[in-house]
């Protein structure tokens, strides 16, 4: 095995590397769960990839991003639905990575938290003294393994580039795999219609990520500059907070940290990863 991790949770799904544009010029490598990794197209344009052993990997192309299958086990299950990727009248703009010093599973968590609005994302997410987190539903899709959170409502007075005065935007989020997650937010430039954001997590190793935004926007006046300008502000707002938590790793015992009532998404995603045995990035003894 070339890859430092037993662990079925990484070994048996799919994990970005990155962008399919990385292919536009050639071969490209990268690493993966610690170990190197090389993608190209064969004369049929269709993706491959091969392990740093030589051992070929499993690989697809889909919303826009290169996907691999790292184990050599069974099939995985198909990839997760996002048809929002396809859906008439939504601009799709690819915002690339940002490297993190932090565990994958911090990162998603980090995602999924409207607490620190306010503080981290200040003026723009959230400000003070618009800081309570209302109640809202957590719940698991158990046919697709996955967790949802709706009803989430926050005050933010600049929910996306396109916003010139401050909303109480309707949330939804959504957690597909361990290391992929989106939400739906309040659409500016269509009241009523949710603008859609992915975030695909590549585990470089255990205590290093790069973080990728997919946006599905409903958006006709911004370029594609100033919409990856944004979300790279709030992006570059929590890259040092994230590295500076300690442990990098995801604590998966109880009493460990503390969750309070607003972080109820927070709780049902750890749950989530305990009951599927998480072991890669997680701290469990």
């Amino acid at each position: 095995m070339s890859f430092n991790t037993t662990d079925p949770n990484m070994l048996a799904d799919w994990l970005t590397v990155g962008p399919a544009s990385r292919l536009a010029r050639g071969a490209h490598e990268t690493t993966l769960l610690g170990s190197r990794v090389r993608l190209w197209r064969d004369e049929a344009g269709r993706v491959q990839a091969g392990a740093a052993d030589g051992r070929m990997l499993r690989a697809q192309e889909r919303y826009g991003y290169l996907w691999v299958c790292p184990g050599e086990t069974a099939e995985p299950k198909p990839l997760f639905a996002f048809p929002e990727f396809d859906e008439p009248g939504r601009r799709i703009v690819d915002c690339d990575g940002i490297g993190v010093k932090v565990s994958g599973l911090r990162m998603v968590e980090n995602f999924l938290d409207m607490a620190h609005f306010p503080y981290v994302h200040s003026h723009f997410l959230g400000e003070v003294p618009h800081t309570e987190v209302a109640p809202y539903k957590v719940s698991i899709d158990e046919e697709a393994d996955e967790i949802w959170a709706t009803e989430c409502r926050f005050y933010q007075p600049r929910t996306s580039g396109a916003a010139t005065e401050g909303v109480e935007a309707q949330y939804r989020y959504r957690v597909m795999q361990p290391l992929t997650a989106m939400l739906y937010k309040t659409s500016v430039p269509r009241p009523g219609a949710q603008d859609a954001i992915g975030l695909f997590v590549q585990p470089v190793d255990e205590e290093h990520i790069i973080a990728y935004c997919l946006l599905a926007y409903f958006d006709d006046e911004l370029s594609d500059t100033d919409l990856i300008g944004f979300q790279h502000t709030i992006f570059g707002q929590d890259k040092p907070i994230l590295e500076n938590q300690r442990p990098k790793k995801m604590p998966l015992v109880a009493g460990y940290e503390t969750p309070t009532r607003c972080d109820a998404m927070s709780g049902a995603y750890r749950r989530w990863l305990k009951k599927r045995g998480m072991t890669y990035g997680a701290i469990n003894a």
